[in-house]
């Protein structure tokens, strides 16, 4: 790494990922600047100080497995924080923390400019609204929790309800109509997801415009803690020195904290709520303050959120979603039902959805489809107590709307076509509107529920009408 030293020291202790080194004829390094470890292994060992112990011992965090490292060896400071390598170069690349490269490929250039990953978020003065709509061609997501343009959202779900996926999905989604950059974060995920992304992005011809950050599962804490913001100094870069529009893609930023909670335990410091770390809602802060739009040009994050045993009022989960504008949250129910993307279209929400943004009709018809679908909720356990026979024909007519419009808001993916052998279907707004405005104005009602399911636009639930009036409702 090209970096200026500062000062010398040694380590003085190491328990696991934490480093306490010595610096007895020197100035001690500043908190959050970088350490580089002299050892036997040929990667220079990097260690972030994270206190002073006293007027001469600094306590840091490794970023690399410290198997190896012993007492005595020799410390260099480098007199700032870690730094990052920025530009064109990066671009269809895979880096990891320290921005090394790990795709097999060439190295970067020496002469590359680097970048440090904590810098203060742009000063609100300066920030322009999150108020254009960043449509996705995922119709629950358009109608109900829109997307903002230069602004934040996140997938909220417990495991295995499909949140990986959709993000997937996204990526997908926005080859052909987003024109800017792409960041990927891998916060805390498995080699496997990092590997298959890589090669779904360079089978689509994305990876030109994009860059992966991986952290991953199997290692230390200390770089799945720091992951996120080398992703956001890239992601930065492109913002302000290029002046292009930047599409951050994190998955998983519960990953992210729960790193940040073990580095805090190392550290030796009390835990606070349900055992996370006392500084949550600073390190949270610090991360989604510095994703914004400056000056015409955007950083538009759209993160995965594990919800740990589906447990909404998490201490972490709650730390997370008071940055967002958009939140997505995607319900075990509807997912054991078949309902994919399994969004929950009542608790899924958007600063965006009013209608001085979206319009008065598509702020009517998200309504009213929300009003549908409660309604029929509510009368869930009715009906499996009784039966529907037992409803008015009015609460009748309102469940065979709900179930249609449940159904129509499912999508088929073009990620998951490899495994279902039903070909991905981008729906524009206005197709997605239109189709709800027929159910909801009764122009469905003779159709059948199952020809909804798993369709794009209102036309193909007409189409299977011939070959399915004969059939009984499925599903």
């Amino acid at each position: 790494m090209a970096l200026s030293i500062q000062s010398e020291g040694r380590v003085l202790a190491v328990r696991g990922a934490v480093v306490d080194v010595e610096f007895p004829a020197a100035e001690l390094p500043k908190l959050g600047d970088a350490l580089l470890v002299d050892w036997d292994l040929p990667e220079i060992l990097i260690v972030e100080v994270q206190a002073h112990l006293d007027e001469t011992t600094v306590r840091g965090v490794a970023l690399q497995a410290t198997a190896g490292l012993k007492r005595g060896a020799r410390v260099q400071s480098t007199g700032g924080p870690i730094s990052v390598p920025v530009g064109d170069a990066v671009l269809g690349r895979l880096l990891d923390v320290t921005g090394r490269t790990r795709d097999n490929g060439p190295a970067l250039p020496d002469d590359l400019a680097r970048a440090p990953i904590h810098n203060p978020a742009p000063p609100l003065g300066e920030r322009s609204p999150a108020t254009a709509i960043f449509e996705t061609g995922i119709k629950v997501i358009d109608l109900l929790a829109p997307l903002p343009q230069g602004g934040k959202a996140a997938m909220f779900g417990g495991a295995g309800v499909g949140k990986t996926v959709v993000v997937m999905e996204l990526i997908h989604a926005m080859v052909q109509s987003y024109q800017g950059i792409s960041v990927f974060a891998g916060i805390g995920e498995r080699s496997r997801e990092g590997h298959e992304l890589l090669l779904e992005m360079r089978r689509s011809g994305v990876l030109d415009r994009s860059v992966l950050v991986y952290g991953q599962m199997n290692e230390p804490p200390g770089a799945r803690w720091r992951v996120g913001l080398t992703a956001l100094t890239i992601a930065e870069y492109f913002r302000d020195t290029k002046r292009q529009n930047v599409l951050l893609l994190m998955d998983n930023v519960f990953r992210f904290v729960q790193a940040g909670s073990e580095v805090s335990g190392l550290l030796g410091r009390l835990p606070s709520r349900v055992g996370y770390q006392p500084t949550l809602a600073t390190e949270v802060a610090a991360l989604h303050e510095r994703i914004a739009s400056v000056s015409g040009v955007s950083v538009t994050a759209i993160e995965a959120v594990y919800v740990p045993a589906d447990d909404f009022t998490d201490p972490a989960v709650t730390a997370i979603s008071s940055h967002l504008d958009s939140m997505i949250v995607l319900s075990r129910t509807m997912a054991a039902e078949g309902m994919y993307p399994a969004v929950d279209p009542l608790n899924s929400s958007s600063i965006l959805l009013d209608p001085t943004v979206v319009g008065d009709e598509h702020y009517r018809i998200a309504e009213e489809v929300r009003e549908t679908i409660a309604h029929y909720r509510e009368l869930q356990d009715i009906i499996s107590l009784l039966g529907i026979e037992e409803l008015s024909a009015q609460d009748r007519l309102a469940v065979a709307r709900a179930r249609r419009l449940q159904r129509f808001l499912t999508q088929p993916f073009s990620v998951t076509e490899a495994f279902t052998g039903v070909p991905g279907r981008s729906v524009p707004l206005a197709e997605t509107l239109k189709g709800c405005q027929a159910i909801l104005g009764g122009d469905c009602d003779q159709w059948t529920e199952s020809s909804f399911y798993m369709i794009g636009g209102i036309d193909d639930a007409r189409a299977r009408q011939p070959q399915e009036k004969s059939e009984e409702p499925t599903r």
